[in-house]
């Protein structure tokens, strides 16, 4: 039997679009406060310091003008939702070329632009050109969310001092993940929970129809964060006790990790 594809959750513009700006905002601050010592320093994700990972955070909030600057594209209808954008290979790298020059201006520069922009970028009937295949413009500011959430949290570990996360926005990244993972592993057997924002059932296996599912997966929203775009390890979360499992399919969602392509 043929699985059923879940209903894809509806996100109301006007909250996709205060979250983006929020979280804008709150990178845009984080940055004017660094130190010329602090933008030399090391990035938590390989290979990058501080100062080019803000050119790439520069580089994803300019990337929605980017698109609605290029020609539309002749579909009718998009090719490509979120929970595919999630899984597929190299998701978020390439969307948006890193940004040259001083990064705190560039983020300056982009901020101003997305402003301009971005009422028209959250229209649910807008096609928006994407490298995978034509995406709502609306979807593809949400995952300008997604992204500018992770990289505030990237920011975070690379300076052990926290960047304010806005929590609409950080609301929206932890489902657009978990629905990512629902997708990518279809079942009822085990019941991923990130509260106080999303619970979804996923892996094959039993169907269980009374209340809790025998298998539990419970993480708060930064470690959710953390595990489903790789940025730590089921092993290491569950060793800090910030990652819970019950069960004897629990277990198996480890290997569904990282969500994010």
């Amino acid at each position: 039997m043929c699985a059923v594809r879940r209903k894809s959750r509806a996100y109301h513009p006007d909250r996709v679009r205060d979250a983006l700006l929020a979280q804008v905002e709150h990178v845009r601050l984080a940055a004017h406060a660094l130190t010329p010592e602090q933008l030399a320093r090391p990035a938590a994700l390989p290979g990058r310091d501080v100062s080019s990972l803000l050119a790439h955070i520069a580089g994803q909030i300019d990337a929605v003008p980017r698109l609605l600057a290029e020609p539309a594209p002749a579909a009718t209808r998009p090719a490509l939702d979120l929970d595919e954008w999630a899984v597929h290979p190299g998701a978020g790298i390439g969307d948006a070329p890193e940004a040259a020059g001083d990064p705190v201006e560039a983020i300056d520069a982009a901020a101003e632009e997305l402003d301009a922009v971005l009422e028209t970028a959250v229209r649910e009937d807008l096609l928006l050109p994407h490298r995978f295949g034509p995406m709502r413009g609306l979807d593809f500011t949400v995952t300008r969310v997604v992204e500018l959430v992770v990289h505030s949290d990237d920011l975070t570990r690379s300076l052990q001092s926290p960047v304010r996360l806005d929590r609409g926005a950080l609301a929206i990244s932890v489902r657009v993940l978990a629905d990512a993972l629902a997708a990518k592993a279809p079942g009822n057997s085990t019941e991923l929970r990130v509260p106080p924002f999303v619970a979804v059932q996923c892996l094959p296996g039993p169907r269980h129809t009374r209340g809790t599912p025998p298998s539990v997966v419970e993480a708060d929203p930064i470690t959710w964060l953390r595990l489903a775009t790789g940025r730590a390890t089921w092993a290491q979360t569950a060793a800090t006790g910030r990652l819970k499992a019950s069960g004897e399919r629990a277990i198996s969602l480890a290997g569904q990790l990282p969500v994010l392509g």
